[in-house]
């Protein structure tokens, strides 16, 4: 493995640890520690701008946000069997700041990334859709 540029980790269970890093293509890649073991990389593909930000929703269920060089934030998420493919979730982002996310459950997701204006966007995901974007 090349040198990452930015991490980013996340746990959905015990004995599980999910580790996210940016290679030198400015490539998503991903590994997983299982009860210490780590697994082979896998590529998660994507041109990121930014460092990426991950987080687990339920036992099995993990996301990563990362912001490209269209300044939209984009995400990957694992559903307990597969990577469904990134996707757009909008926005008007600084392609060089790191966003946050975080969950309250499997209902909650939040994600908050600085704007090209400066400012804190907050976007969620209250168990049905994507709620549009609003400054916090």
């Amino acid at each position: 493995m090349n040198a990452p540029r930015g991490l980013a980790a996340t746990t959905w269970g015990p004995g599980r640890l999910d580790l996210f890093w940016v290679d030198e293509d400015r490539g998503l890649w991903h590994s997983a520690a299982v009860d210490g073991v780590w697994t082979e990389p896998e590529s998660l593909g994507g041109l990121l701008a930014s460092i990426p930000t991950a987080v687990a929703w339920a036992e099995g269920a993990m996301e990563v946000f990362a912001v490209m060089d269209d300044g939209e934030l984009w995400n990957r998420y694992w559903d307990h069997t597969y990577w469904h493919a990134w996707e757009s979730l909008g926005g008007e982002l600084d392609p060089a700041a790191t966003p946050a996310s975080s969950s309250s459950g499997g209902d909650r997701l939040d994600v908050y990334a600085r704007g090209r204006d400066g400012r804190t966007w907050h976007r969620w995901w209250d168990g049905t859709r994507w709620v549009p974007w609003e400054q916090r």
